[in-house]
């Protein structure tokens, strides 16, 4: 989970914890891809708006690495919807606008997996 709120972070991590998910949370971009490297995520929850970093850029970092593209990723944000988001055509797996409950997280973040292993 890449969030720079701390609070949105904490909850997200929480709610997968309790769901028996290993979670790994940065509220920054530097880094990113190291880490993506080192932890090996079965799915990526990623805010837009970072402090140091367009979560964009990162995202097309992720699906230009051959290392990395085939992990899929859910892009949040409250300034952008699901039409607007893109930069350069690069599309995330899914997009999800805040705020969102938490019922719709976890439909999504299930989709994803589920999706991911066919």
């Amino acid at each position: 989970v890449i969030e720079d709120n701390h609070a949105i972070l904490d909850v997200i991590t929480l709610i997968l914890e309790s769901e028996a998910f290993n979670v790994s949370g940065l509220n920054q971009g530097s880094n990113f891809l190291n880490h993506v490297l080192e932890f090996q995520p079965d799915v990526i929850i990623m805010d837009i708006m970072l402090p140091d970093i367009d979560g964009r850029v990162l995202l097309k970092e992720l699906k230009e690495n051959n290392l990395t593209k085939h992990i899929p990723v859910l892009m949040i944000s409250a300034r952008y919807n699901a039409t607007n988001y893109m930069l350069d055509n690069v599309e995330a797996d899914d997009f999800m606008a805040k705020p969102f409950n938490i019922d719709e997280l976890m439909d999504k973040i299930y989709a994803l997996l589920k999706k991911a292993l066919i």
